[in-house]
């Protein structure tokens, strides 16, 4: 579904509207006709604001400097919105002393910038049926991460993998 545009000038389709000026006063109910002559005599434009009321609320204002400062405004809003990432690092059930520290470093550098960990335990042939090892891992890994961050999901199997999520902790 499209973004419904504002209306503007001759595009307001309403018989008659209330009108604000452009210090927030108010003008009343009057045709559509008036006040554009209201707006053009301020050369300002005539905006529809609140379609959905009964009548329509228009506002007399400089519509370019409207757009502009919304789209700042959703600029703005958009900057503040907080972008957590999930890394993922993946190991086996068999995973060695050094690599597992270096995947442990990553998971440590992952949380200490804000990002959310997913840890995977893969299982190949027939180390699934052993599961217990993959869950000694995780239990390890959250253990050694410790004040860094917090167990979000515990480990699940499924299929050949098993799964843990990881969030860091709030300051």
């Amino acid at each position: 579904m499209a973004k419904e545009e504002t209306r503007v000038n001759r595009a307001i389709r309403a018989k008659e509207i209330r009108v604000v000026d452009d210090e927030g006063g108010m003008l009343g109910i009057m045709s559509v006709r008036d006040a554009l002559i209201a707006a053009e005599e301020r050369g300002l434009d005539l905006v529809e604001v609140s379609p959905n009321a009964e009548p329509p609320v228009c506002r007399i204002m400089d519509y370019g400097k409207f757009k502009y400062e919304a789209s700042k405004r959703a600029a703005d809003a958009k900057k503040k919105t907080a972008r957590v990432e999930i890394k993922e690092v993946k190991m086996r059930p068999k995973t060695e002393e050094h690599d597992f520290q270096v995947k442990l470093r990553n998971v440590r550098r992952f949380l200490e910038n804000g990002d959310k960990v997913k840890v995977t335990v893969m299982f190949r042939g027939r180390e699934v049926t052993h599961p217990e090892f993959g869950a000694a891992l995780m239990e390890r890994v959250s253990t050694e991460i410790g004040e860094l961050g917090l167990v979000e999901m515990t480990p699940r199997m499924a299929g050949r993998f098993m799964t843990m999520v990881l969030a860091p902790k709030k300051k």
